[in-house]
């Protein structure tokens, strides 16, 4: 078989980075994008959604090439979107919630950042590391965003339309499930119900991620979350990493990152 002419291409995936302020989601963003962003040690540091679009590795890509003769590629890429932090009262438009939560619901996926680190100098929003507690408000606040979409869905849903009834049950589980705490993405539903759920965009029946923000001393102490907070994180994955230690790797050179990877 001969191949002239092959474009490798993949649709666009977009990951929302959230989390409270200060917890190190633009050292994270520029650390993965390498994009030139605003960090301080204040709230709201970022406004309007930083974005960067990134290539991701695949070294299957090269033999590809090589077998069909393409001319062009064009490698899969991830959009990161760096939103502004979140803060308990954000669904009820709190530091301009309604706004950060409108740019949580256009992406596909959602890695929350909660701090782990300590360090005196950057002040967290509740003066304590708890992360924890930083989910389950974050959580909490995307809950409420959701409980407010199925209610309205709700009451426009016909009654007694037997073509309504599987709409019906989803929005009744749905709202149990949410009340209880429970992401909109870990409630069980038939697949039916799920065609509900997809049509309703909810904040909380997207992927999620956790990146445990660490120190670079918790790093190479290998540290690990508690029970506390795997049970608060669930069935969700998370990552545990130091955003400052990935932002000093992204911006040195080979040399340079094999030095810092062997001192960690």
């Amino acid at each position: 078989i001969e191949f002239h002419y092959i474009d490798i291409l993949s649709d666009m995936l977009s990951i929302g980075i959230v989390g409270l302020p200060n917890v190190g989601k633009s050292t994270l963003f520029k650390a993965l994008t390498k994009k030139q962003v605003d960090i301080q040690n204040y709230p709201f540091t970022t406004i309007d959604p930083n974005v960067g679009i990134v290539a991701v590795p695949d070294e299957r890509l090269e033999p590809l090439v090589k077998m069909s003769g393409s001319k062009k590629i064009v490698p899969t890429a991830i959009e990161f979107i760096d939103i502004a932090g979140l803060v308990k009262g954000a669904a009820q438009g709190e530091g301009l919630g309604n706004k950060f939560l409108a740019n949580i619901r256009e992406v596909d996926a959602i890695a929350e950042v909660v701090r782990v680190f300590e360090n005196e100098n950057i002040v967290h929003v509740h003066k304590k590391i708890d992360p924890a507690n930083d989910i389950e408000i974050i959580n909490a606040e995307l809950i409420l965003a959701d409980l407010e979409t199925v209610g309205r869905r709700a009451e426009k849903a016909p009654k007694g339309d037997p073509k309504s009834a599987s709409e019906i049950s989803a929005l009744k589980k749905l709202k149990s499930g949410l009340e209880s705490g429970v992401l909109a993405i870990n409630i069980k539903l038939d697949e039916k119900e799920k065609e509900t759920v997809r049509e309703l965009n909810l904040l909380t029946n997207k992927k999620f991620i956790y990146v445990l923000n660490i120190s670079e001393a918790q790093l190479k102490e290998d540290w690990q979350p508690d029970e506390m907070l795997k049970k608060v994180i669930d069935e969700n994955d998370f990552v545990a990493m130091c955003s400052t230690f990935e932002l000093l790797l992204s911006e040195a050179n080979p040399e340079e990152q094999q030095v810092y990877l062997e001192e960690a």
